[in-house]
């Protein structure tokens, strides 16, 4: 089985995956952005994000089936992915596999997401990176925000303003049930 843990940058994905990670301790957690990180060393990227490279979609899907695959192990996946074509393509290539995709959504209001974003550091020894970082985030929070809207009948919202622990616990009771 696969968890998705979807929603804005800043929305507490990462926290509520370490949260899960902490109550399932055989759960593997993989993050998609390292592949596109690897991407950029290798590729340009016109757009600036590595999602729109169709060889990124690919390798995700590929990465995240051979884990739950290779070592039979539900596997925690915090990323944000609000394009619906390339959320059905990746969550298509993993159900195609025989592998059960979790999806949910943490659901912030942006201001929370703004103050979120403003208290972070992305590198904190390059500040100008830093802001233009930050800047980035900011500006995707109205996709991510309209996203909610073209969500799968079968994802699941969540208050991204409970705590972690609180957000945890509703997921593996949605998981285990």
């Amino acid at each position: 089985m696969i968890v998705w843990v979807n929603g804005a940058f800043g929305s507490g994905k990462s926290t509520l995956v370490e949260e899960l990670r902490a109550h399932w301790s055989d759960a593997l957690v993989f993050d998609p952005e390292m592949i596109g990180f690897v991407l950029r060393e290798i590729v340009e990227v016109p757009s600036g994000d590595f999602q729109d490279l169709r060889q990124w979609r690919r390798q995700v899907a590929n990465m995240a089936a051979g884990l739950v695959e290779e070592y039979r192990r539900p596997v925690l996946v915090p990323m944000t992915l609000v394009n619906p074509a390339y959320r059905d393509e990746i969550f298509s290539a993993l159900m195609t596999a025989g592998i059960e995709v979790r999806h949910f959504f943490l659901d912030v209001p942006e201001e929370v997401l703004i103050q979120r974003i403003d208290n972070r550091s992305f590198t904190p020894d390059d500040p100008d990176r830093d802001e233009q970082v930050r800047a980035w985030t900011k500006s995707r929070i109205p996709s991510c925000l309209a996203a909610v809207d073209a969500l799968s009948q079968d994802t699941v919202l969540l208050d991204g303003e409970l705590t972690p622990h609180e957000l945890a616990k509703a997921v593996l009771d949605l998981v285990r049930a």
